[in-house]
């Protein structure tokens, strides 16, 4: 922006003296209003403000915070009607309520200079001479903002006019108040920002519009408008008067407390009211005013003291109470050693003298003047003078240095102002004439200043001209004269150059034009042949007119191949090896000439065929039948030769359905739609023009799948694997047979199953891992560099089979005099195959001739060797046969002497035989025991002494062991059995006791012993028939005699007599009684033939009628069976709990098999607990064991799991 205006003029222009005010015959100095408070930061820090000259603040001495009086100046300004008296100007600087930055303010070129300016709200007066950095000024605003002023409250727009018919778009304008701040930020209800374009007078229209404004709105404000490299701006003034209102009492401490209520306006405080009406405050109210006065205090105090009594008096808003305190005007002290100090600012023009007055109170005073804070000392620059009190200080011949700050010390007093030196503007005394001239030429412009070395700024079409070491333009001053040479003229350098001085511009048009073009010798048309160098010529005058090169209108660049020369007159081109690309019409084109030189050349070149580029080796290219075949080859020829395709004598004509010929531009190519092996061969290129024949051959190679291979061959078979073998095909595919593939499927299967990823290079192979016992099939794939064949046709369908594994555990079970028994097991492997039978085989020990025994296959694995020599040993060995063969032999490890043994008999009674058998009436008995002895023993039976009755109990004896077998026990069953074995003298017994049972009868004689209370004693005698078991226990129950429905009240009870207890009154009750022995319950009860009626005396009991609750309900544990360890020969017992209502039945399973009649087990269930005991278990005994239980209403189990675990002893 502009500097403001600190200097004044006088009408004619000429610098004169300005002198003090009291100087007598001299123009007053200009009175400037300067308003200076301590800075924020000096209150914030606690330091005390001083009183500044503006220009060396470090040296001012400490002084009270009280801002400096201003000086009221008048400036000469010219009015309408030509007069040139004073009018005053106010100059001051205002707080900005917000931000600390600071905005000079100064006259704008769009608008003329207002009456009333300022430098912007929060200017500090040392930045009042600091220079604003702004691009170039240009005018672009038609209409500006013009200065206004405002009462509170009301509504005012400012208008800015832009027009556009230069401006290909919108220009940018901004907003300011002050220097910085930008109001595009803060629009809002009070302050809103409007453009708009008309399209007819194309006039761009910018609005900013205050609504509601308010005191603080008041300022400096500027408005910028910028269209690239062009920039205006202007600056306007806003006054904002408050409307008079009756007096008020105002509390300070109320008006600095911030706003909570979270509104549009909160933080925003009406200082302005509360300062213009403190003098107008009405009689203090002891229940409305404030009872202390926080102005005097803050007024009488420190700076670093306003915090603390701020927060004493509950003043939150401490930014804009010290804002408020720096704009209170505070009483001047007298000064002790000034009568009348500076004026606080003087102004001079340049060349000029002026005088600085003081009056002293004491002329004994010793006096130092200053600049900038250095001392001055008497020259002819600068002359003390004394008269009487006063002491006078005259700078003479002012100059620019000379504007600086001043200031006179008396003693420990001091007194500053500021001198401003107005430069003179520098006029255009001749100005600059038009030139016209051609390229090439030397341009001097030349003009004249009032001023001998005034500072000018040459422009070229309004930018400034470049005058650096490398710019073509030369800038030269002589005196009052300046210059701007170009030496070497061009075209660009047509334009309109101007030099512009402070007090003026003048400008000039300067033409460049081209020189006529002549041409001495012009381009000729030629044939050049292709890889000949070719070289064009050409002269014109003038000689240093560069020129471009085209061929076919595209530009020319030089290159490592071709070159361009230009010296002088002469122009060539010159191509190094001229290749089909270079043939066209050339031209040369002058620089800034219309003309043009133009030529026409024509490359000539043999036919030629370029199978080198196609990379194939011998000419052969290779192709896989079935695919598309397109060979293009480079040919070369100028003109373009006449190609012909050719295998052997047959021409291959374009118009070919499969196979054709085509040829276009600069390439021929051959087109197989279809490939076949047929087309294999030498095909050959014939080229033909004006310039000569070519020819040339190439190879195809048609190449394929191989055949597939005959059906292989399946010599030989084992048990998961198989030998394979095939012949190679008799067609390779033209390419080399790589490796087969093998594949094998089951026959009944459709689904192929590849054997190998890796090729085989051998025609023989052996698959594996195949099932045993199933029929397979196998085939092969050739495979060759193009790919697979077809499938073989598969091989006949074959087995794999296997041959058992030895027979085991293969021994002697007998001996005669004339023969041997031997025994075996078969064998661990059989195989699909299966098993046939045996073949037994023996020699005589000592001997290798092995003798088959059995002319036929035994499908038992016992058999009895005969026909024996009494007395001889033998080794004998078994043999598994199947479809596969023998299987490997399994030979007693010792020779058979052929001898029969007497072996005494011995009985092996099993260990649940060893107690008593207990079976069940109906069950069936089934008992097998051993029994050893050599040669067969005598087997007989005996019940009670007494011999077996066949029909009742069979017997069924063996070689090894005796069975006795009752389909149907009955009662009578019951009793000793007696076992004898016999060989000829030796006997072996033993005694198996087997017991039938049956559920008992039921108890004999029931009665009701007594009755008292809710108590009823019962007595009953065992029954006659216990079952052929003991008693186990009896179950009471109890009815209703209204209802009879029966109600167990104890079970597995004892003894024969019991209390039933706990009977309501009023009933009358029935009993019966079952007993129990290990079948179960009786199948009936004993019921009481008298009934027991529970009275209660003095009581008459009423009955009422109610409804039974169901209380049945399906089985359901309530206490699961937990895995339990157990140790061998320790017994161990399952417990669970089951709820149900019936009884439920309970069964206990091993392994999801029921135990049934199995003396290590014996099942309890008492009051629904479950209990399973199992008697000295065995690691046999372990595994799943489950507790089913089962009634009407359903069913239920519980799983656990028994680990029986064997004691070793510690040795």
């Amino acid at each position: 922006m502009p500097e403001p205006t600190k200097k004044d003029e006088t009408p004619n222009g000429q610098p004169e003296e300005s002198v003090a005010p009291d100087s007598n015959g001299v123009l007053p100095l200009p009175e400037i209003s300067l308003k200076v408070s301590p800075p924020p930061e000096a209150v914030a820090e606690g330091q005390e403000p001083v009183e500044t000259d503006g220009t060396q603040p470090e040296h001012a001495e400490p002084a009270e915070p009280e801002p400096v009086q201003a000086v009221v100046a008048q400036e000469p300004i010219p009015a309408e009607n030509g007069s040139n008296q004073p009018q005053p100007v106010e100059v001051g600087v205002k707080e900005q309520a917000e931000s600390g930055k600071t905005t000079e303010k100064g006259e704008g070129p769009c608008s003329p200079r207002p009456p009333v300016w300022s430098l912007g709200e929060g200017q500090a007066p040392e930045d009042l001479d600091k220079p604003i950095d702004t691009p170039p000024r240009s005018t672009l605003l038609i209409e500006s903002p013009q200065s206004a002023s405002m009462p509170v409250g009301g509504d005012i727009s400012f208008v800015a006019k832009v027009e556009a018919k230069d401006l290909l778009r919108k220009p940018t304008v901004k907003w300011f108040k002050g220097k910085w701040m930008d109001l595009a930020s803060k629009t809002g209800k009070h302050l809103q920002l409007k453009e708009t374009f008309e399209r007819q007078t194309k006039i761009h229209t910018f609005e900013m519009h205050i609504i509601k404004a308010k005191e603080n709105y008041a300022g400096n404000y500027r408005c910028e408008v910028t269209y690239k490299d062009k920039f205006d701006s202007c600056s306007f003034d806003l006054e904002v008067k408050e409307a008079e209102t009756g007096s008020q009492n105002i509390d300070i401490r109320s008006a600095f407390k911030r706003s909570s209520e979270g509104q549009e306006d909160a933080g925003e405080l009406d200082f302005s009211g509360l300062l213009k009406h403190r003098n107008q405050r009405e009689p203090k109210q002891e229940d409305e005013a404030p009872d202390v006065d926080v102005w005097d205090i803050l007024k009488n105090a420190r700076p670093d003291q306003y915090e603390k009594i701020a927060f004493m008096y509950g003043i939150t808003d401490l930014r804009g109470l010290l804002r408020r305190m720096k704009k209170i005007p505070k009483q001047e002290k007298k000064s002790e050693a000034f009568a009348k100090k500076l004026e606080p600012a003087y102004q001079v023009d340049k060349g000029g003298k002026i005088r600085l007055v003081v009056d002293l109170a004491d002329p004994t005073v010793e006096l130092k003047w200053y600049k900038n804070g250095q001392e001055i000392r008497p020259s002819p620059k600068y002359i003390f003078e004394h008269k009487g009190t006063q002491r006078i200080m005259v700078i003479n011949n002012c100059s620019v240095n000379d504007d600086a700050a001043y200031s006179v010390a008396a003693g420990d007093e001091k007194c500053a102002t500021e001198l401003f030196v107005k430069e003179l503007p520098v006029k255009i005394v001749k100005g600059v004439e038009p030139v016209k001239t051609t390229v090439n030429e030397r341009i001097e412009l030349e003009c004249e200043v009032s001023e001998e070395g005034a500072q000018v700024k040459w422009m070229k079409n309004g930018v400034e001209v470049p005058t650096g070491v490398r710019s073509r333009y030369r800038v030269k001053s002589e005196g009052t004269k300046h210059f701007l040479v170009i030496d070497d003229a061009s075209k660009e350098d047509t334009g309109t150059y101007s030099i512009m001085a402070s007090g003026g511009t003048s400008e000039a048009h300067v033409q460049v034009d081209l020189k006529p073009l002549k041409i001495y010798q012009d381009l000729q048309d030629m044939k050049v042949m292709l890889g000949q160098p070719l070289k064009l010529h050409c002269e014109i005058y003038p000689g240093n007119v560069p020129g471009r090169w085209y061929r076919n209108g595209q530009l020319i660049q030089p290159n490592d191949r071709i070159t361009i020369i230009h010296r002088n007159k002469v122009h060539r081109l010159e191509i190094e090896s001229s290749s089909l690309h270079d043939a066209g019409d050339y031209t040369f084109v002058p620089e800034g000439y219309s003309q043009s030189l133009s030529a026409k050349i024509h490359i000539i070149d043999p036919p030629r065929v370029h199978l080198d580029s196609l990379n194939f080796p011998d000419n052969t290219v290779t192709i896989v039948a079935g695919n598309k075949l397109r060979l293009e080859i480079p040919i070369s020829g100028e003109p373009a030769p006449r190609v012909v395709w050719m295998k052997g004598e047959r021409v291959i004509l374009e118009s070919g359905h499969r196979v054709r010929a085509e040829t276009y531009g600069d390439q021929t190519s051959l087109t197989i739609d279809i490939t076949e092996r047929e087309d294999s061969g030498n095909y050959k290129i014939v080229l033909q023009n004006e310039a000569g024949e070519a020819t040339a051959s190439v190879k195809i190679k048609v190449v394929d799948i191989p055949d597939p291979p005959e059906a292989p061959l399946v010599p030989v078979v084992g048990g998961d694997w198989c030998s394979m073998t095939w012949e190679a095909p008799k067609y390779d595919g033209g390419s080399p047979i790589l490796g087969y593939f093998i594949e094998r499927k089951k026959k009944q299967s459709s689904r192929w199953m590849r054997l190998n990823f890796d090729l085989i290079k051998e025609t023989s192979f052996e698959p594996k891992k195949m099932i045993e016992g199933v029929p397979y099939e196998v085939r092969i794939f050739a495979v060759n560099a193009i790919g697979v064949s077809k499938p073989s046709e598969p091989s006949k369908a074959f087995t794999p089979l296997a041959v058992t594994s030895e027979p085991t555990m293969l021994v002697v079970d007998d001996v005669t005099d004339n023969t041997v028994t031997v025994k075996w097991r078969p064998p661990e492997t059989i195989g699909a195959a299966g098993l046939d039978g045996y073949l037994v085989e023996y020699c005589i020990e000592g001997a290798n001739d092995w003798v088959v025994s059995n002319k036929e296959l035994t499908e038992k694995t016992k058999y009895t060797i005969t026909g024996l020599t009494p007395g001889s040993k033998i080794l004998v060995r078994v043999r598994a046969i199947n479809a596969a063969g023998p299987s490997p032999p399994r030979t007693l490890q010792h020779a058979i002497l052929v001898k029969e043994v007497i072996e005494p008999p011995k009985i092996r009674v099993p260990r649940h035989l060893k107690q008593t058998y207990t079976r069940r009436v109906g069950e069936a008995v089934n008992l097998v025991v051993p029994f050893m002895g050599k040669p067969r023993p005598k087997v007989t039976w005996l019940k009670e002494g007494k011999p077996i009755e066949p029909t009742h109990v069979s017997i069924r004896n063996t070689d090894c062991d005796s069975i006795i077998f009752i389909r149907k026990a009955e009662r009578s069953h019951s009793g000793k059995y007696e076992m004898t074995v016999q060989v000829e003298n030796h006997v072996d017994t033993a005694i198996i006791d087997i017991q039938i049972v049956d559920l008992p009868g039921p108890p004999q004689c029931v009665t009701i012993e007594d009755v008292w209370g809710g108590n009823v004693a019962l007595v009953w005698t065992p029954p006659k028939d216990n079952g052929n078991a003991p008693i186990t226990g009896y179950t009471i129950q109890k009815a209703d005699k209204k209802t009879m429905e029966w109600f167990t009240c104890i079970e597995q009870y004892h003894r024969t007599c019991i209390t039933i207890t706990e009977l309501v009154v009023g009933n009358e009750y029935f009993f019966r009684i079952y007993s129990e022995n290990m079948c179960g319950l009786s199948e009936a009860a004993t019921v009481t033939k008298k009934s027991a009626l529970i009275v209660k005396e003095g009581m008459q009991l009423k009955t009422h009628e109610f409804n039974d609750r169901d209380f049945k309900e399906a089985p359901k544990f309530t206490q699961p069976l937990i895995n339990t360890f157990a140790i061998a020969g320790y017994n161990a017992t399952l417990n669970c709990s089951v709820r149900a209502n019936p009884r439920p039945k309970v069964i206990w399973m091993k392994n999801k098999i029921t135990i049934l009649d199995d003396p290590r087990y014996r099942m309890f269930s008492n009051q629904g607990v479950c209990t399973l005991e199992i008697r000295k278990p065995s690691p046999y005994d372990g595994g799943m064991y489950t507790c089913k239980a089962i009634n009407d209403l359903g069913e239920a189990q519980v799983d656990c799991k028994l680990e029986v675990k064997v004691q070793t002893q510690e040795l």
